[in-house]
């Protein structure tokens, strides 16, 4: 694998966009910085400074059902889970350029509905919607839906690669100049301009004339997570935007290679998807001043009920019994006992082997139950002085290790604060990143083109692709 020379070619741009963290464990709710989850003076804070910034984008994920432990909400969840699209449609209108990207399920949304929200984004945006694409496993989630239960694997996959292709027919039903301009007759819509879509698939049966004009983008962003085989040739055949997992260097530049590899076979070029891996930062006077308040936020991330909490749901026992600073429990996990958590997908197909190991871990590094599961649960991130975090985050770009990355923040909602005032100057003064926004959309931001619809867009097929959240 060679490592480029930054000096050899005109420097990559960085791509930036920002999580809000909602009810995840990045936040820390202890420190009196905190606010609302819900009220939208934060989103709207998040979002305006990241535009003030220049960043792509503002991300929301989602979730359908408050998540339960033990009979008990999750503490995470007890503010609340606001619905993704209207925030997105409010943020919208208190911001100018910066993308709105939105998580939507796709195993519990119908594809007509899916399409035509996201294209009224499109336009009131602009042109700055974007579509997480995440399916669900489990049948508590689907309790909340008519549907109910869930759907095996392969069908979860299968159904929502069926949603992709029906939202993209009715997205291409209408053509480009559909709507005319002259109101003085009144003949706002040329009746030959929007073609039916007739769909009849196993997941989806969609006919007749789709409502929305054609969005600023051609279709909105699609974004998607997944790491399997299947996940990178779906990213590869398929997607706009890879939201990745991997923060280490050597990890990320593996991934891709692999994943960027994989374009040539379905005629798209290099640049035509852009992996953006998650990452917090944490800055500091120097390292060592970082690296004490990037222990200090792991500390506060991972109380001691927190830790009980992650190991129970691997143990499939109570275990509030057990001391977070002493020693992993003795006692073998319940491997019958799947309902200890519901709506948080279990650790391991053999939660025994996993504790083994992690039993051996933490006697091999005099680790306590918290300790451990700091360790297990650590993200990848940029710690240090801004000019360092700079400097790290231009190389793993330069070289080929990411697009940019996804800045998560640890406190809702100013936590990005400091890096969008300390660290994006650097970059811009390097030339790495934008000073000024040079287009309109979300794909202009990217640097993607906009899609082809060929001659007739009931051909577009998407059924041989996988999709893996």
């Amino acid at each position: 694998m060679s490592t480029v020379n930054p000096g050899s070619r005109a420097r990559k741009q960085i791509h930036l966009g920002v999580h809000f963290p909602g009810v995840n464990n990045t936040t820390v709710w202890s420190d009196p910085r905190s606010a609302s989850q819900i009220d939208f003076s934060s989103f709207e804070h998040l979002a305006r400074r990241a535009e003030e910034a220049r960043l792509d984008f503002f991300f929301l994920a989602e979730g359908l059902r408050l998540r339960e432990h033990k009979g008990r909400i999750h503490d995470l969840d007890v503010v609340g889970r606001p619905d993704t699209l209207p925030v997105l449609a409010a943020v919208a209108a208190v911001t100018d350029r910066i993308g709105l990207a939105g998580t939507i399920n796709t195993t519990f949304n119908e594809p007509y509905e899916l399409a035509r929200q996201f294209a009224t984004l499109d336009i009131l945006s602009g042109g700055r919607a974007a579509w997480n694409l995440v399916t669900s496993s489990d049948a508590f989630t689907g309790e909340n839906f008519r549907r109910g239960g869930y759907l095996p694997h392969a069908e979860r996959y299968e159904r929502a690669a069926e949603v992709v292709e029906v939202a993209r027919k009715l997205w291409d039903s209408w053509g480009d100049d559909a709507v005319l301009a002259d109101r003085r007759t009144g003949d706002f819509l040329r009746p030959d301009a929007v073609r039916p879509v007739d769909h009849r698939g196993k997941h989806a049966q969609v006919s007749g004339l789709f409502t929305t004009p054609r969005g600023p983008q051609g279709h909105p962003v699609l974004f998607q997570a997944g790491d399997s085989t299947d996940g990178r040739d779906f990213a590869a055949a398929t997607a706009d935007v890879v939201f990745s997992a991997h923060s280490t260097f050597e990890a990320g530049r593996t991934f891709y290679d692999d994943v960027k590899g994989r374009l040539a076979a379905h005629g798209r070029a290099r640049d035509a998807l852009k992996i953006l891996p998650a990452t917090t930062v944490v800055l500091g006077d120097d390292l060592q001043d970082a690296q004490a308040k990037a222990w200090e936020i792991r500390l506060q991330q991972v109380p001691g009920r927190t830790a009980i909490a992650f190991l129970e749901q691997l143990w499939g026992r109570d275990l509030e019994e057990y001391d977070p600073e002493g020693p992993l429990p003795d006692v073998e996990p319940d491997v019958d006992n799947v309902s200890i958590t519901r709506g948080r997908v279990r650790h391991a197909a053999d939660p025994r082997a996993v504790a083994a190991a992690w039993r051996a871990e933490a006697e091999a590094n005099d680790w306590s139950i918290r300790r451990l599961v700091i360790e297990k649960t650590a993200r990848g991130g940029f710690v240090g002085t801004a000019q360092q975090v700079a400097d790290d985050i231009d190389r793993h770009v330069q070289e080929d290790a990411s697009d940019g990355f996804i800045l998560v923040p640890h406190l809702t909602p100013g936590g990005l604060d400091e890096v969008f005032d300390r660290v994006v100057p650097l970059l811009q003064e390097r030339g790495s990143f934008r000073a000024e926004y040079a287009g309109t959309t979300l794909r202009e931001h990217l640097g993607l083109a906009a899609p082809g619809r060929g001659d007739d867009p009931e051909t577009a097929d998407l059924t041989s692709a996988t999709l893996v959240g």
